[in-house]
């Protein structure tokens, strides 16, 4: 007589981006080792939120944005549950709770919950017409929104919020991007790169208010306006909040788990209790929380990796960023601003392209490039792997092919 083991119950909670990059890699490691069940809080499969503002300003159809079909999943053997968020976490009894009552248990569990936008405790926040932009569902409301063409005011100047208002001007409606700091992107580029994707908006269309903060959203019933510290008023019947996201610990915390900004974790991904790993926006891993793709995914190898006990240790992600922002190519990386360190800083204002090195001790320690990003793969693995470069240092400015040919 023979027996079979049964297999291990794996579940994850969170079917964004970093969830599906730690379902690929668990099917690869261990085809066959888990019953995994997939718990979503959207009623969605997977989607890449990195083109919902070309979703948005109309570049792409709704279906290109999906990253694998429902049926990959069933073909897989995954049970996928969608639009039923998990409420409540038992670490004692290893299950965990949805919005319906039904209980599912686990030997393991991955938390993947990502990040909740931030809304400003403004007067007359709770009107209609104010809105967030970090789903599918936000995105088909402003896509609602704009048919009317009515103005619109986006609060906040970091990546999101220039977004936003580039898909919103790309559907003809007027734009007033307010931003409370001295410049945009202001974590990844410094002064002059800034200036240049400033420019590079407003001959979009987009008008741009810097060092403008928000007091209060007037309307009766729906927004009518905003009012600015200063005084001001921008009339608008369409308000979009993109001050920043928080990580989304609301899950956790019912589980009894630690948390610092996000869900506490160790090296491993694992979180304070034992089999409950935690990876991508939602986690605080040595005292830092990512909002980008790259180390999501970065932890979701190593997350993937340590459930099937392989020797394994995430140190942390170097922050880079590469992308294009409102049709404009940006990329930035490691300590950008460089002060104190040797700076090599290339203009073209022909073709409206900005590049800052930082060196330091003879390596490449920051990298800012607005315009022309070709080589910001090869400055990003410099950066990483803080090679030297005196060699060289002459052509450095001028992209790979070029060095290698000085070389």
């Amino acid at each position: 007589m023979t027996t079979t083991m049964a297999r291990e119950r794996l579940v994850l909670v969170g079917n964004g981006m970093a969830g599906l990059k730690f379902l690929e890699e668990v099917l690869e490691l261990a085809p066959g080792r888990f019953d995994i069940t997939v718990i979503g809080a959207e009623p969605e499969p997977a989607y890449n939120r990195v083109l919902l503002s070309s979703l948005l300003a109309g570049e792409i159809a709704a279906g290109d944005v999906t990253l694998k079909s429902r049926a990959w999943y069933g073909e897989h053997g995954i049970v996928l549950k969608t639009g039923q968020p998990a409420v409540a976490l038992d670490s004692a009894r290893r299950e965990v709770v949805l919005a319906d009552g039904v209980t599912v248990p686990f030997d393991v569990l991955v938390l993947a919950t990502g990040s909740n936008p931030i809304r400003l405790d403004l007067p007359g926040q709770q009107l209609s017409g104010v809105t967030t932009f970090r789903t599918l569902a936000d995105v088909a409301d402003l896509k609602a929104a704009a048919g009317a063409k009515t103005a619109a005011v986006v609060i906040g100047g970091g990546l999101l919020g220039i977004e936003a208002a580039y898909g919103l001007a790309r559907r003809r409606v007027p734009v007033t991007l307010v931003h409370l700091m001295d410049r945009l992107m202001e974590r990844q580029l410094d002064a002059e790169g800034a200036a240049l994707l400033k420019d590079a908006l407003e001959a979009r269309g987009i008008k741009v208010l810097l060092q403008a903060q928000t007091r209060a959203i007037h309307g009766e019933g729906a927004v009518e306006s905003v009012e600015l510290a200063d005084g001001r008023r921008i009339a608008c019947g369409l308000v979009v909040m993109a001050v920043g996201v928080r990580p989304n610990v609301a899950l956790a915390a019912t589980g009894g788990l630690q948390i610092g900004r996000g869900i506490l974790v160790d090296d491993r991904l694992q979180t304070s209790v034992a089999d409950i790993h935690a990876i991508g926006e939602c986690v605080e891993h040595r005292s830092g929380c990512y909002g980008l793709v790259e180390p999501a995914y970065e932890q979701a190898r190593v997350a993937a990796a340590a459930i099937v006990n392989k020797p394994v240790s995430y140190l942390g992600s170097v922050l880079a960023t590469n992308l294009k922002v409102s049709g404009v190519p940006v990329f930035s990386a490691g300590d950008f601003e460089g002060a104190g360190a040797e700076a090599i800083i290339v203009r073209d204002h022909g073709a409206a392209s900005y590049r800052k090195l930082v060196i330091r001790d003879g390596r490449l320690a920051g990298a800012a490039l607005v315009g022309d990003t070709g080589d910001a793969l090869w400055y990003a693995e410099l950066i990483r792997t803080a090679a030297p470069v005196a060699a060289f240092r002459e052509a450095l400015a001028f992209g790979q092919a070029f060095a290698e040919a000085m070389g």
